[in-house]
């Protein structure tokens, strides 16, 4: 995938970088796999606000994807590359011989006409969904598990991507991108290849209308805030807001948010690395 920077027609152009969509092959999506989304303004069922800067934006539906992958030994082809209103990564629409249809988050590479194939016999071909115990060591793979059949929920953001690093006994060794080292299940799904569109982290919006239409609302720095609205608010002048912490008042920067007694610790080799 390619960025494009447009002309500097207007203000808003000037330093806009935009995606060019070469790999999207169509701009119409498949109609059985669409749903209605209901915007909620960040409000909860009794119309209290409870997600800050959100609200707004330009109508969108959702596509099913299907993360399980969980059609084995069925072949499938690649129908279209399209564009997901609701992720950064590309989709792409599978025909499956016995004519279902289901969208699958597109790895890089992939091409219309492509056969994929999901299972333990599943060739190691980009975009092919294996358990863990059948890929070979140091493929890069996303789209991962973590508990049989739960359906993909690790690596599934665009250019993202993890590596087999090491199987011992029942678990595999993952390395996240995140520097992360941890156990999985060997059972587990996980689809080769990297996660598509790997240069969506390149774009600049240009103006803050496009926020607008994507349902984001301005935010306004807790330090100019007045006390009643922030607990960082208040003081005269240019004042530092002492301790950084959130509207509800727990610290930021540096304090640990995560269960000291969470399950999933033991499956946890090393850490994900310090900014």
């Amino acid at each position: 995938m390619a960025v494009r920077k447009l002309k500097p027609n207007t203000p808003g152009q000037r330093h806009k970088v935009a995606r060019s969509f070469d790999e999207v092959t169509t701009s119409s999506p498949e109609k059985s796999l669409l749903v209605k989304q209901k915007r909620t303004g960040g409000r909860n069922d009794r119309g209290k606000m409870t997600i800050r800067h959100v609200g707004g934006g330009h109508k969108q539906r959702y596509r099913i994807i299907d993360f399980k992958r969980n059609k084995f030994g069925i072949p499938a082809k690649v129908s279209t590359i399209e564009y997901d209103p609701n992720r950064t990564a590309y989709i792409a629409l599978l025909n499956y011989v016995d004519g279902e249809k289901r969208y699958i988050v597109s790895p890089e590479g992939l091409k219309v006409g492509m056969e994929l194939l999901s299972g333990d016999k599943a060739p190691i071909n980009v975009g092919n969904s294996l358990p863990l115990s059948n890929i070979p060591l140091g493929t890069l793979i996303h789209n991962i598990e973590l508990r049989p059949g739960q359906g993909g929920i690790l690596v599934r953001s665009a250019g993202s991507y993890a590596q087999l690093m090491a199987k011992d006994g029942k678990y595999a060794t993952i390395k996240l991108a995140s520097g992360e080292i941890r156990q999985i299940l060997m059972t587990c799904l996980a689809t080769i290849g990297t996660v598509s569109n790997s240069q969506n982290q390149l774009q600049v919006s240009g103006k803050a209308g496009r926020s607008r239409w994507q349902g984001r609302r301005p935010r306004v720095r807790s330090t100019v805030m007045n006390p009643v609205d922030h607990p960082m608010g208040g003081g005269e002048g240019k004042h530092s807001g002492g301790i950084p912490r959130s509207k509800n008042g727990i610290p930021a920067k540096g304090y640990k948010t995560r269960n000291k007694k969470k399950a999933s610790d033991k499956y946890i080799i090393e850490r994900r690395k310090k900014k």
